[in-house]
């Protein structure tokens, strides 16, 4: 008996604190996912009431307990929004802390609700519903995003900047170019959002577990009641799907890459060094030593929140690598990797949507770095094509003549004298001096989706017609 005594005393110590009942708490807490999915409670109501509205229809539930189901589910609906439902964990997850509050209020009429159907499509239909208006949420802030960058572009379609090949200076261009070409990459995020939705479109309720149902149901209507295209073709890849979350997630993160490299930028360019832009007191932060600083947290926090949503998916796609159809337990592991990354996401646009609407841009200072480093070379080699004759091959070669001697004597090429110009190659002549401006190379760059401000404002009417 003492012996039997102290394995038991050992096995509590084993479990160990929180856990202190033994197995049975461990399991409860490895199983509940009330604690998350809890935040499926809208879509979990709309799904049963569907199909209760379904079920009477096709007389499987009589309309007086479909009448109680549908007042009941409305009743707890209420009760969520109003912060009066008490969630409780022994009950798991969302679906059963509802079917057991539904059954207090309404009695025996409750049990009736889960005919055709089971957990497994039950949460495949909930999560999939979450999803597809969280992506429409999405598409409507990544419009919010472009618009901005549009009113920017539209602001700034002849002030000249720098271009940038690895972080040096290349060609000058505009800062309304740049501006489109942030617009070209949200509005790829928004085609592959609204694709995303048109893919997940298909209703899973009806499959039930995995093999569907004997009960003479209409999944079209029930598809139809729930705003799907129409019901899923397939019960066993239904319920084992969860394409959705990792399309919504890899779209997340590609966004999110494109918010970083432009919070990038936006960290660089509002450094003292770059003077480009300025930030407002709104989305920066001071020092606690330092009274001379203004750091660009906003622009930080949405680089470091992409991190967060690699994560996610990657997190998801390891879920899924190894199972096999159709439902696993593994797969209740996907909604708090989507949840976090949706919000990161959308926190991550919000703020970028108000900083480009709010930054301050240094157009003198942007204009004079646009012609540091030589960055109408191609203008001139250009020019040698077009006017002198000689092939691009052989127009550089003079070009990077003229350029290491600019170095050597400290000036920019437009401050080159004629002589020393013609002493390179006798062909130039003073016309040169046209295109070694920046604002005549930016004006130059006609060609369809250059940076010409003529071009710029073209593909800004484009986009303001399509967004």
């Amino acid at each position: 008996m003492a012996e039997s005594n102290t394995d038991t005393k050992s096995s509590n110590q084993m479990w160990g604190g929180r856990f202190a009942s033994g197995p049975d708490a461990i399991m409860e807490e490895i199983n509940a996912s009330i604690g998350f999915d809890k935040k499926l409670f809208a879509q979990d109501i709309r799904g049963s009431v569907a199909h209760a509205t379904m079920l009477a229809h096709q007389g499987i539930i009589s309309p007086d307990d479909k009448d109680k189901i549908v007042h009941g589910l409305n009743t707890i609906l209420s009760e969520i929004e109003s912060g009066n439902f008490e969630f409780s964990r022994r009950l798991e997850d969302i679906h059963m802390n509802i079917e057991a509050r539904l059954a207090t209020l309404i009695g025996p009429a409750a049990g009736r609700l889960h005919t055709a159907r089971s957990r497994n499509d039950q949460v495949a239909l909930d999560f999939r519903l979450w999803v597809k208006e969280e992506l429409e949420k999405t598409e409507k802030m990544l419009t919010g995003l472009i618009a901005a960058f549009l009113d920017r572009a539209e602001e700034h379609a002849e002030s000249v900047m720098p271009g940038f090949t690895h972080l040096q200076t290349a060609q000058p261009v505009t800062f309304g170019h740049h501006c489109m070409a942030y617009v070209e990459m949200f509005g790829r995020d928004r085609s592959r959002v609204r694709h995303a939705i048109e893919h997940l479109d298909e209703s899973p309720i009806g499959a039930a577990a995995l093999a569907g149902t004997g009960y003479p149901i209409d999944r079209h209507m029930t598809a139809k009641a729930l705003g799907f295209r129409e019901p899923t073709r397939n019960s066993i890849d239904t319920v084992s799907d969860r394409d959705f979350a990792i399309e919504f997630l890899s779209i997340a993160a590609i966004s999110g890459m494109h918010l970083s490299r432009l919070a990038e930028e936006i960290v660089i360019w509002s450094t003292p060094q770059f003077g480009f832009v300025r930030l407002s007191d709104a989305f920066s932060t001071g020092s606690s030593i330092m009274p001379q600083k203004k750091n660009p947290d906003a622009a930080e926090l949405v680089r470091a929140k992409t991190g967060r949503i690699n994560g996610s998916l990657v997190a998801l796609l390891t879920i899924m690598k190894g199972l096999p159809l159709a439902y696993s337990k593994d797969m209740q592991e996907d909604k708090e990797q989507v949840f976090d990354a949706a919000e990161s996401l959308e926190l991550a646009i919000a703020a970028m949507t108000g900083m480009v609407r709010d930054m301050t841009v240094n157009t003198a200072r942007m204009k004079a770095a646009a012609g540091s480093g030589y960055s109408t070379a191609t203008d001139l080699a250009d020019w040698l094509v077009r006017e002198a004759g000689l092939p691009f091959r052989d127009a550089h070669h003079v070009t990077g003549r003229a350029v290491a001697l600019a170095e050597s004597k400290g000036c920019d090429l437009a401050e080159l004298p004629l002589a020393d110009l013609q002493a390179i190659h006798s062909a130039i002549t003073d016309k040169v001096y046209d295109v070694l401006t920046v604002e005549a190379s930016v004006a130059s760059r006609k060609s369809f989706g250059g940076t010409a401000p003529s071009e710029v404002r073209k593909q800004i009417a484009f986009w303001r017609a399509r967004n």
